[in-house]
Parts: C-alpha cells; structure tokens; sequence
C-alpha cells in the first residue's frame, strides 16, 4: 500500500503535526506501512496479551497494620510553630478577606 504525498499531507493535518515537503520526501512511510500489514497477517488466536515479554513476579509485602497516630513526629516538620499546638500546619494567608 502506497501513499501519495496529498494523502500523507491531510494525515498530517488530521492529526495536528506539520510536515515539511522535504520531511515528506524523506520518509519511509511506504515501507513501515508493509512492515504493519505483515505485522496483522501473524496468527496471535489463543496467544495471551502481555505487558512486558520478561516475565516478572511481584512480592508482595505483608499487610501489616501500624500505629499512624504520629502526629507530633509530622508536626516537628512544620517551618512555623503557630499551628503545632493545635496540630495542624500553618501556612502563610493566601486570600484576601
């Protein structure tokens, strides 16, 4: 399947990119094309689809519940003492009344 230069143009438009007549002259559009229709002639029936051709297992970590109640460690954290008390971050004002 070959595509004249008017075809790749308007495809090229379709799809928002802009493509020098020198750029065009310079692809192989032609070629990727044939390498595409060879591509859908493979048999794939009863092939199942893969994410990564490496085959890869996850460990998994044990679901362990923790104490979160770490505020005080979070508050130390805080550039500003004003809130701490009050267990809460304070920031600077950031809208006008």
């Amino acid at each position: 399947m070959s595509f004249t230069k008017q075809q790749l143009q308007k495809f090229a438009h379709l799809i928002r990119i802009e493509i020098s007549d020198d750029k065009l002259d310079q692809m192989k559009i032609d070629s990727i094309i044939d390498w595409l229709d060879k591509l859908k002639k493979i048999d794939t029936t009863g092939i199942q689809p893969m994410i990564s051709p490496a085959e890869h297992t996850v460990k998994l970590r044990d679901d362990i519940v923790t104490d979160g109640n770490i505020r005080d460690a979070v508050l130390a954290n805080a550039p500003d003492n004003t809130g701490k008390s009050r267990g809460y971050f304070a920031v600077p004002k950031v809208m006008d009344e």
